[in-house]
């Protein structure tokens, strides 16, 4: 289980805050809340965590927020944000659950983003865009700045394959293919590289020497796991950049463009 894959089982969120309606999970947008999620929860929740000091005191729209946590992550930092999903369930969600005096939230389409604002953050969700060129350009044209991810393509799909089995995935990049679609737009693309930290690094070392086969042998699977994915946090993550960083091995890609 070198990168643990999303649950092909129905789950709902539970506990929710009074008032807060529930989200379920479906495979496309990601959810606290949920156990079995958690690895993909912290995967998302690193990169927000990472740009909130990088929008400090700025107007920021959130693009394809989802269930709202992320927006509510940069509105620590930020002056203002607003969450903008064109999902019902998905908006009346997070307006009820994340309230802060410079956080709202929208149902929109993204490719409707405009400015004045001071930067842009649309993560893992341009590989669900039909006219990427069209969106990218508006999101230019709205910030001076601009925060960008998508799953690599070369640890996400199988060896060899276009692109993963995920249904709503349009194309994904490899870091040459993401640096070609970026590039006509912005003035600047710096692209870092997302990868495993901490618990996680062990686990992917002990995987190599064959982990896998032994809590299979054991008989284990089902228990490690399920004491092993709730506690991943977001710190089993970490963002490198640089000649040094082997990109071409990164889980996502995050690009910081700049007009």
């Amino acid at each position: 289980m070198s990168t643990p894959t999303p649950t092909p089982k129905r789950y709902v969120q539970a506990d929710q805050p009074e008032g807060v309606p529930p989200l379920e999970l479906t495979g496309e947008r990601t959810l606290p809340d949920v156990p079995e999620e958690n690895y993909w929860f912290r995967r998302h929740l690193a990169v927000y965590e990472w740009i909130a000091p990088r929008v400090e005191g700025m107007q920021v729209a959130d693009l394809a927020c989802g269930e709202g946590y992320g927006s509510d992550v940069l509105a620590g930092s930020a002056a203002e944000v607003v969450g903008i999903d064109a999902n019902p369930e998905a908006h009346e969600h997070a307006k009820a659950r994340y309230v802060r005096p410079n956080l709202r939230f929208e149902r929109d389409l993204v490719e409707n983003v405009s400015g004045p604002l001071g930067a842009v953050v649309f993560l893992q969700t341009i590989e669900h865009i039909e006219d990427v060129p069209a969106l990218l350009e508006a999101i230019a044209s709205a910030a001076p700045l601009a925060f960008i991810s998508t799953p690599n393509r070369l640890t996400l799909a199988p060896e060899g394959a276009e692109k993963s089995d995920n249904p709503w995935h349009l194309r994904e990049y490899t870091i040459a293919e993401y640096r070609e679609v970026l590039e006509p737009a912005f003035g600047s693309v710096e692209i870092h590289g997302l990868f495993h930290a901490g618990k996680l690094a062990v686990h992917e070392r002990a995987i190599a020497l064959g982990w896998d086969r032994v809590h299979s042998f054991l008989r284990i699977t089902k228990p490690f796991y399920d004491r092993f994915t709730p506690a991943i946090g977001a710190g089993d993550f970490e963002l490198r950049s640089g000649p040094d960083a082997d990109l071409e091995r990164a889980l996502d890609f995050v690009a910081v463009c700049r007009e």
